[in-house]
């Protein structure tokens, strides 16, 4: 399980390895000592909770820059007008005026959240500390305080930016019944780093749900940008941005228009996941020997499939969800 968590990690799968370690945290805590049996004789051992608390957070670099990030108008303007507040930060405080560096980043999954923070590592310079919040918070409960102070002082001492995914995991923790004065502890505990955390560190904090969240915590933000669903044109945006390299095209460019009205409703990434799979597809269907051609023709019948196929997808999972 470890090396399974490691190679994880190492390969950028950072919610499914944080996933793994909670599972495999709870069950150290459940079941403390291991009966291993070596050259005849048994032994029992118990797993360096240290080791499994390492991944509460991963620290990484960004390369991505604004051309990678597809958007509306406003949230760019946001973006655009937030780094321009960091990069201007000693002047603000000459003027004893705040700098903004705690942003809440809300709307549908797969609409760019996590990308705009990836980005604004990439723009502003700095290295991004990965927080999975509902992996702290599924951890012991009495360390999960320590575990946030713990980050923020390592992501402030580094001067990286913070990033918290599943924000509004906190918010449905709340609402239940066990532990109920922890987690009123827990958010005084976020309040409190929230309030003393210095202007040049960065909070960055991603959800699905935003009015499961404390209206404490809601109000300690500077910025709430909200990503909606990509119209026609952020969908034909996203196609260029993808076949930018020059290296596909359409057999049938007339039925772009049709394919992109289909394809509304659906997020940025369910758009782009199902274009890729098409220009692969299409590239395995029109193998050649010329293995020197390295210009493939999209089959337009194919990803109009894909995404019809992703839209019945997404309507039986929300059918799923709503009968729950």
């Amino acid at each position: 399980m470890n090396e399974l968590i490691e190679y994880s990690k190492n390969t950028k799968k950072l919610t499914f390895a944080l996933q793994l370690q909670s599972i495999l945290k709870d069950t150290v805590n459940k079941q403390p000592r291991t009966l291993t049996r070596v050259g005849g004789q048994d032994y029992y051992t118990k797993m360096d909770e240290r080791e499994v608390g390492e991944l509460i957070f991963e620290k990484l670099t960004s390369s991505y820059s604004f051309e990678n990030l597809v958007c509306s108008d406003d949230v760019k303007e946001s973006l655009n007008f937030f780094m321009r507040e960091h990069s201007s930060a000693d002047m603000l405080l000459n003027y004893d005026l705040p700098v903004s560096n705690k942003i809440l980043f809300h709307g549908p999954s797969g609409c760019g959240k996590t990308l705009a923070s990836y980005v604004l590592a990439g723009e502003l310079a700095k290295p991004m500390v990965v927080v999975n919040l509902g992996a702290i918070v599924s951890s012991k409960l009495g360390e999960t305080s320590k575990n946030l102070a713990k980050v923020f002082r390592k992501a402030t001492a580094e001067d990286c930016i913070i990033f918290i995914d599943e924000f509004d995991s906190l918010g449905k923790v709340r609402d239940y019944s066990q532990d109920h004065g922890e987690m009123k502890r827990v958010v005084n505990t976020i309040l409190q780093l929230f309030d003393y955390l210095p202007s040049k560190s960065i909070v960055i904090a991603a959800t699905n749900q935003s009015d499961m969240l404390d209206d404490a915590l809601l109000r300690r933000f500077d910025l709430n940008i909200q990503f909606d669903l990509p119209n026609e044109k952020r969908i034909l945006d996203l196609i260029e941005l993808t076949l930018k390299n020059g290296k596909f095209s359409f057999d049938h460019k007339e039925k772009l228009p049709t394919i992109v009205k289909a394809a509304k409703g659906l997020s940025y990434y369910s758009v782009q996941k199902t274009l890729q799979t098409a220009i692969k597809r299409s590239i395995f269907e029109n193998l050649s020997a010329d293995i020197t051609n390295l210009h493939a023709i999209i089959s337009t019948t194919v990803w109009q499939d894909l995404l019809k196929e992703e839209k019945k997808a997404l309507k039986k999972g929300d059918h799923k969800v709503s009968n729950t």
